[in-house]
């Protein structure tokens, strides 16, 4: 895990939630074809003390530790993180960053008992990893929609706080959407953003509707203070699960991961530019050479503007737009460029990454 801090805005700080301070990676193991449960029709909501009874077995406690040369002495350094299960042979979704760097994890049940866990493989762009035990007949957790949850609505944590406080439950409400957080180093990932108290330990732990789904993993935490000194409380975040089960699904199926590409990077519209007139849109901080974009003509500083005649209001509407789309459709991108609007047609492409521990990741195809 990293203990690293991005700034939001130059006022506060983001934490990965995990507990103490170790780096880790592991094993590859075997993977089968696998699938995940999700929601059926007739849902009942619950109480918080029925949905911790009905999924408090579905969660699990993440373990890890990794051999450091201190001043010329080896010593281990230890973690802890929280997780929940997919399948019931085993497969269980935690945070890559607690995981990362790790020689040796272990999973702990409710019921007491431990198994070791073994990584499958993970996708470190969205923070998600995949480990293996040699179990049978769990209790996989159920997945709901996280585009269809709103603010305000209740939600519910499971895991471990601290690394000694495992099965914790902890309840708060959806307080934002689609947030734009930087975690540390170049991740930035949109998070559903909650107050339910998220601390070291809970970084790879469910967050629930009140029908027992899961609509997210929570990851981050804010941290430091804001203007007048004010320190920050009930400021957490969680991954929407909408936005990895595809990725997950094919971690443990083909240990490699496929994404609709078009081979740009973009940032939202400066204020400073819209000041002088450019429009809302997706600012393209970055083209790369021969990707599909570069072959429709897009240049670095274009603002789209639109995206198959959808209003295009920043870069997480583009982002969102094109993980929506397959490989091969065609997308007409409307372009805002000094002070001229054009349409750029562009054929999307596939960028395929292998996920398994230290493999080497393959170029786009």
């Amino acid at each position: 895990m990293k203990n690293a801090f991005s700034h939001i805005r130059g006022v506060t700080a983001v934490l990965l939630a995990v507990a103490l301070v170790c780096s880790l990676a592991g094993a590859a193991y075997a993977v089968n074809d696998r699938t995940l449960t999700y929601a059926a029709a007739g849902r009942q909501t619950l109480s918080a003390a029925e949905l911790y009874a009905e999924n408090v077995n579905s969660t699990v406690s993440v373990e890890v530790s990794q051999k450091v040369n201190m001043f010329g002495y080896e010593t281990v350094s230890a973690g802890a993180g929280s997780g929940f299960i997919l399948t019931p042979d085993g497969y269980i979704l935690t945070n890559f960053h607690v995981v990362e760097g790790a020689d040796a994890i272990t999973v702990g049940m409710y019921s007491g008992e431990s198994y070791d866990a073994e990584l499958v493989g993970y996708d470190e762009s969205n923070d998600v990893a995949v480990l293996k035990i040699d179990a049978q007949d769990l209790k996989p957790v159920t997945f709901g929609d996280s585009d269809k949850i709103v603010v305000g609505e209740d939600v519910v944590a499971i895991g471990n706080p601290l690394g000694t406080l495992a099965f914790s439950l902890t309840r708060g409400v959806v307080s934002g959407l689609d947030r734009e957080i930087s975690l540390s180093g170049s991740m930035r990932l949109r998070l559903i953003q909650t107050d339910c108290a998220i601390n070291a330990g809970s970084s790879g732990g469910a967050l629930f509707n009140m029908y027992g789904e899961v609509i997210g993993i929570t990851n981050a935490k804010a941290s430091g203070s804001s203007y007048g000194g004010a320190a920050i409380e009930s400021t957490t975040f969680a991954i929407p699960v909408n936005t990895i089960v595809n990725i997950v699904e094919q971690i443990m199926t083909k240990g490699e991961i496929s994404r609709p590409y078009i081979g740009i990077s973009v940032t939202d519209v400066a204020e400073t530019l819209r000041a002088y007139g450019v429009p809302a849109g997706a600012d393209v901080a970055e083209v790369t050479k021969d990707a599909p974009a570069d072959q429709a003509g897009l240049k670095k500083n274009d603002v789209i503007t639109a995206a198959n005649g959808t209003p295009i209001t920043g870069s997480g509407d583009l982002v969102n737009f094109i993980r929506a789309c397959s490989v091969d459709d065609k997308v007409t991108l409307t372009v805002f460029r000094q002070g001229e609007t054009i349409e750029l047609t562009l054929t999307v492409g596939e960028s395929v990454k292998s996920a398994l521990p230290e493999a080497e990741a393959k170029p786009a195809e």
